[in-house]
């Protein structure tokens, strides 16, 4: 008994067959500004966004969840579609992530970059 079922499960799963799941994502940086009330020519007034949590959202539902690192740069898998982007926690002033809707494409890795509006006026 054990054996055939082995035996299924050999044939339905052969050895080096592709994996189903994603194949893709997104990768970039999250830059959070302003940084502070009056910005100055030549000196910058964005900064890196380290330690986010950004969530992706598809079709209402959270799937997936990056924390940004040194840089403010993160790399998620995704399977290929629209999804929204926010952070994990609402921000008390400020406009969010921007852009806010991204796409991901089949089969590849896409660069997307996000700024993080901090509210400072």
């Amino acid at each position: 008994m054990i054996a055939s079922i082995l035996a299924a499960f050999a044939v339905a799963f052969p050895a080096g067959a592709p994996q189903a799941g994603p194949s893709g994502g997104l990768y970039g940086v999250v830059r959070k500004g302003p940084t502070k009330p009056v910005c100055e020519v030549g000196i910058p007034c964005t900064a890196p966004a380290v330690g986010l949590r950004v969530v992706f959202v598809r079709s209402g539902v959270a799937v997936h969840t990056v924390t940004t690192g040194a840089g403010g740069r993160y790399r998620a898998t995704l399977r290929p579609g629209t999804y929204v982007v926010r952070t994990a926690v609402k921000p008390g002033i400020g406009r969010g992530l921007a852009p806010a809707r991204v796409v991901v494409p089949r089969g590849r890795y896409a660069r997307a970059n996000f700024t993080l509006d901090t509210g400072i006026r």
